[in-house]
């Protein structure tokens, strides 16, 4: 069920200002044996935004600076991810693009960790609909979206795995990512615990019909959903993903 809908009613008034109802768009799902939230938005319907730094040019860091900033704009947001990795100083090692203007341009390099497990890929939102494709696809398409992340690896690409995964790999780490279902609608999952590449990657393409998916990050995985009372404030975040609404005038 798709995150917030339209026509929508405003289900909570909060202090912090105003909450969506709960409309089960962030559930429980468990495959493989590992346990993971996964949460629905419609891209249509919703606005799906890429934020890494405020007007004054610092990183927001945390996804309540952020809802700090949107309420100083008469907006509120509803959902958020960390959206894509990020060097020390928290800026994206990849395209980053926050209405229509690139920030980071794309990263096609060589290197190791897993950004460079090739191939990676971007996550774009424009014009009410969302994408999930590979750098080198991206970059052929020559699109020019609204918003747009890159990070790797990808986990699914045109309904296969990346052929790096290994069912039985011992590395095991919390991890997130997002995928956009055949039907055009983005899932957004963090797991519960920690789990391997392989099993994140079948969990989008078995489970959530999503032909195309990427990893977002790993360990550093973070959550706000306030539908199910999720607000994660561990770590310091470069970019984030969020899905914003505005206050009734």
């Amino acid at each position: 069920m798709p995150l917030f809908p339209k026509p929508f009613l405003v289900g909570a008034v909060l202090s912090a200002g105003l909450a969506g109802p709960a409309l089960g768009a962030c559930r429980d799902v468990s495959h493989l044996g590992q346990d993971y939230i996964a949460c629905t938005v419609d891209p249509a319907d919703n606005d799906i935004r890429l934020y890494n730094k405020d007007q004054a040019g610092v990183p927001f860091r945390s996804f309540r600076a952020l809802s700090l900033e949107l309420r100083h704009r008469d907006e509120y947001m509803l959902f958020a991810m960390n959206g894509g990795m990020y060097h020390d100083d928290l800026s994206p090692v990849g395209l980053h693009i926050e209405e229509g203007r690139e920030q980071a341009p794309l990263n096609t390099n060589t290197g190791w960790r897993n950004f460079h497990l090739l191939p990676n890929g971007v996550f774009y939102v424009d014009g009410g609909k969302a994408g999930v494709m590979s750098a080198d696809a991206y970059r052929a398409a020559n699109i020019r979206p609204r918003f747009a992340t890159q990070s790797g690896p990808m986990l699914v690409i045109d309904g296969e795995l990346h052929p790096r995964f290994l069912p039985d790999s011992i590395s095991l780490k919390t991890r997130n990512g997002v995928g956009v279902t055949a039907a055009g609608e983005v899932v957004f999952v963090v797991s519960k615990r920690p789990v391997r590449f392989h099993d994140f990657a079948t969990l989008f393409r078995d489970e959530l019909d999503c032909p195309n998916a990427l990893f977002l990050d790993g360990t550093i995985s973070s959550l706000y959903a306030p539908d199910i009372n999720r607000h994660d404030r561990l770590f310091p975040m470069g970019p984030m993903i969020a899905v914003v609404g505005k206050f009734p005038r």
